[in-house]
């Protein structure tokens, strides 16, 4: 069963293929995109700006991820957040808020917000996992392995699509645990956390594997380093506002796969991506349609095996800024 906040957001997506999720960060120093909506006038018209693009959910996030950035108090994450979301529901926009904190989540949810994304898939706050349980609301689970600072230090698989799988299990039994229910939680195979390019790729390649653990699943790519250094030497990688056809082929992948949302920055090149495949006819749902948001026939493009594949293209080293929610 698909929790019904998913259900609504699916019913009221007015295309086939995944629900495309916009992003807002309200943050002086994400990579991508660092201040340029960080005041709350100008991350509201952003919000909207997407919806009209094409997204049918607005992420709304005030801490940036990337490597070496600095946590904000928890005051200024709620400064930055909440006025945003409360602004963005009010117009019924469904939001999405990107925190690890449960105080972030909570006060979210009270200002709107439909559905909490914590990237750490509620490991880096103890009290998350209870609020989840306690407010019924869909949670992504991220496959996590540590926070910014150190994570590319622990880039270690020796099959990284059935590793993340058993890790993602695992955060699945310790939600339910403490009183979430399945159909509550969203997976995301966490890109770019704690991978390298390979890893990233080879994850791109199992996707099937991940959606066939019986969850919505959520694909973030966007703008990521594996995607500026695919196919280009070493100090001539694509610039981040560069991307977006890069990112939008990963949506078309993840939309053949059956992915039920994906997370970009560049709305519009990604709503291009997915309709395309589906006039292919390539656009694949789950083989039992579970999460599908049309009612297009099977999935003629689910041509990968989900085994590892070499990187693509890619060296398989470790890619700077690769762990950010840009």
């Amino acid at each position: 069963m698909t929790h019904p906040v998913l259900t609504r957001i699916a019913a009221e997506h007015d295309r086939p293929g995944p629900v495309v999720m916009g992003i807002v960060n309200v943050t002086p120093d994400s990579f991508s995109d660092g201040g340029r909506w960080i005041e709350t006038d100008a991350a509201i018209a952003h919000g909207r700006s997407l919806v009209a693009a094409g997204a049918s959910v607005v992420d709304v996030g005030g801490e940036s991820t990337r490597p070496g950035a600095e946590r904000p108090s928890e005051d200024e994450e709620l400064r930055r957040v909440v006025p945003v979301v409360r602004a963005l529901s009010a117009e019924g926009i469904a939001v999405s808020v990107d925190t690890m904190r449960a105080s972030v989540a909570a006060a979210s949810l009270e200002a709107g917000a439909a559905i909490i994304n914590d990237v750490s898939g509620g490991l880096a706050d103890p009290q998350m996992p209870h609020l989840v349980a306690a407010s019924g609301a869909p949670f992504v689970v991220m496959h996590w392995r540590g926070h910014a600072h150190d994570m590319q230090s622990r880039a270690h698989y020796a099959d990284v699509v059935a590793e993340v799988c058993t890790e993602l299990t695992a955060r699945v039994e310790a939600l339910c645990a403490v009183g979430a229910t399945p159909e509550q939680l969203v997976l995301d195979p966490g890109i770019g956390f704690a991978k390298t390019a390979e890893h990233n790729w080879r994850l791109l390649a199992g996707l099937e594997q991940v959606v066939d653990l019986g969850h919505p699943v959520l694909l973030g790519t966007s703008r990521k380093g594996f995607l500026g250094s695919v196919g280009r030497e070493e100090g001539h990688e694509r610039p981040l506002d560069g991307r977006a056809v890069a990112t939008a082929v990963t949506s078309a992948r993840a939309a053949r796969a059956g992915v039920w949302c994906v997370r970009v920055h560049d709305v519009t090149a990604t709503v291009d991506a997915i309709d395309v495949t589906t006039a292919l006819g390539e656009v694949g749902s789950l083989r039992d349609g579970r999460f599908a948001t049309s009612s297009g026939t099977g999935e003629s493009g689910r041509g990968s095996s989900g085994t590892g594949e070499s990187g693509r293209g890619s060296s398989g080293t470790g890619e700077s800024g690769r762990g950010e929610r840009p």
